[in-house]
């Protein structure tokens, strides 16, 4: 259904142009919208007309006019004046609003399928025909792309990204499938590549933060060739925003492919983590680690296990930074300058992260 603020922006659009004034009102003669100046009531003229054949008539020095959503009466156009010029600002005027009906519950209709589509609800036949019918081409490389936006029920996220993106209905699809996110399925250009969907992402980002959202993330899956694929790169772009939010606190932007090894453990099983972490550190918690330690294990892993630069950004003397070492050898068995301990250690310290947000998602 066309809302009612769309109903009045389009005759006041009119009315400015043409100087007619115009109503809308339901079949039971309530008037919807309206640029008259003085309160009319038509409700007795509106039901009679509604009854009759006729698609248009005058009636009280007016120009009543019938609107249909396909073969449904859903409201009547009463243009102001029984001169030829009301006539024709009316007849265009209910033209106008008929096609709105026709283009919002197109629109209605395409977003429903677009849902569906990335909820897997679709049969494979379902989805070409269906596809077909709304003129969405079959064969076109798409790209799924979430923007988290939170709860705020006073932004209205999807609207504003859609004027972010500058919508005109053929390169991308704007939706939600639930109250904290955006989901923009964009179609891409034989000659756009990832760092145009970066690029996407990162205006969208931007406006969305200008417009007073805050804390916007946002997770884009794999590019697919045709639209039946258009959910796996959804469910890749939702993996994205979670492993991004647990590994990746720091960027706000992150695709599927730059999950790496957090990917492999957003998909363990918490029973076989708890394990893994009892064989590393015994009844020792990570998190029992005080804050000088773990400043130490990041940043020398943040210098590839080189001691003397770790050594010179933390401001220690090589001695220090090999004793610090050496103390956390003893009681995790773990030597961090080893590649092969330090990667266990590394993958120690992101199963431990995993688990604790997997805890925090229970309660």
């Amino acid at each position: 259904m066309i809302s009612n603020q769309i109903l009045q922006n389009t005759i006041d659009g009119i009315t400015s142009i043409s100087h007619t004034e115009l109503c809308v009102a339901d079949t039971d003669g309530k008037a919807v919208v309206a640029t008259f100046s003085e309160n009319r009531d038509f409700s007795d003229a509106v039901r009679e007309f509604v009854k009759s054949p006729a698609d248009g008539q005058e009636v009280q020095n007016c120009h009543f006019f019938k609107i249909f959503d396909e073969q449904r009466l859903e409201y009547i156009l009463i243009a102001s004046g029984g001169s030829d010029n009301s006539y024709l600002v009316g007849k265009m005027a209910a033209f106008q609003l008929q096609g709105l009906l026709v283009a919002y519950k197109e629109r209605f209709d395409k977003d429903n399928f677009i849902k569906n589509l990335l909820l897997d609800n679709l049969l494979l036949v379902d989805i070409y025909s269906r596809a077909k019918k709304l003129h969405l081409q079959i064969n076109m490389r798409r790209v799924v792309l979430i923007a988290e936006t939170g709860r705020d029920k006073e932004i209205n996220a999807v609207e504003l990204v859609k004027d972010c993106l500058g919508l005109t209905g053929s390169k991308e699809i704007v939706t939600a499938v639930d109250e904290n996110s955006v989901i923009i399925v964009e179609e891409l250009g034989d000659d756009e590549t990832e760092a145009d969907v970066a690029k996407t992402a990162k205006n969208i980002s931007a406006y969305l933060e200008k417009e007073g959202v805050k804390n916007v993330r946002i997770a884009y899956g794999n590019s697919v060739e045709e639209i039946k694929d258009v959910s796996r790169s959804y469910k890749e772009a939702k993996v994205a925003l979670d492993v991004g939010r647990i590994f990746f606190e720091e960027k706000k932007i992150i695709s599927y492919d730059e999950l790496g090894i957090g990917r492999l453990i957003y998909q363990l099983p918490m029973p076989l983590c708890q394990m893994f972490i009892e064989e590393i550190f015994g009844d020792r918690n990570p998190e029992d680690f005080d804050e000088e330690t773990l400043t130490t294990i990041n940043k020398f892993f943040e210098n590839s296990l080189n001691v003397s630069e770790t050594s010179r950004q933390l401001f220690i003397h090589r001695n220090t930074l090999v004793y610090r070492l050496d103390k956390l050898q003893k009681s995790t068995n773990l030597d961090l300058r080893v590649f092969e301990d330090a990667i266990t250690f590394k993958i120690a310290l992101m199963v431990v992260k995993y688990m604790k947000y997997m805890e925090s998602k229970d309660f």
